[in-house]
Formats: C-alpha cells, structure tokens, sequence
C-alpha cells in the first residue's frame, strides 16, 4: 500500500487556532530557555576567568630560577585590581544566582 502523501502547507493553512498557537508557544519558549540557558553558562565562564585572573595576580614569582628578585611589583595596583575583581566575581555570583533561579522558575527546570 502507498501511503498517501499530505502537502505541508496545506496542513499548515488548515491547523486551527489552539494549533497555532501551541507550534509558536513550543518555538518561544524553546528559544528562549536556550538563550536564558546560554547567560548563565555566560556569567558562569565570566567568573572563572576572573577568579582565574584573580588566581594569577599573586603570582609574584621570580624573574628566573636562579634571581632573588622579584618581577616589578606594585602593592597599590595590586590591592586596587585584587579588590575590583573581588567585587566584580562577588557581582557576577550574585547575578548568577539570581539568573538561574529565575530560569528554574520560568522553565520548570534546573540547570
């Protein structure tokens, strides 16, 4: 037996309503868990480089094995960069949170 062949678009002109609106509902929300998805990943890779980068500025080691001295070290920008990254990671960790919790609420689901 030969299945009979059903047009798309002639389906598509004869979907009522409640159809339509359920295809475009799936479509919205799939797009948009996705790109709600794709921010926290965002401001999670963020805060691992930061923290990273954080990791990286007490790293005062010497200009070679064999010197005593060390690369040129400045205590102020230090202090300043240490403290604008701790404010920004401490930022970014509370955006986070909030982000996805806001994601489990409005998809039903956690990440």
């Amino acid at each position: 037996m030969k299945e009979e062949l059903k047009p798309r678009f002639i389906e598509s002109l004869q979907r009522n309503n409640d159809q339509i609106r359920e295809d475009r509902a799936r479509i919205i929300g799939a797009d948009s868990e996705l790109i709600y998805r794709r921010r926290v990943e965002d401001i999670e890779l963020k805060i691992k480089r930061l923290e990273r980068e954080q990791e990286g500025l007490i790293d005062i080691s010497p200009l070679d094995r064999n010197s005593l001295t060390f690369v040129d070290f400045n205590p102020e920008a230090f202090v300043q960069k240490d403290m604008e990254l701790s404010l920004t990671i401490r930022n970014l960790n509370i955006q986070l949170e909030v982000t996805q919790r806001r994601f489990e609420y409005l998809f039903g689901k956690t990440l």
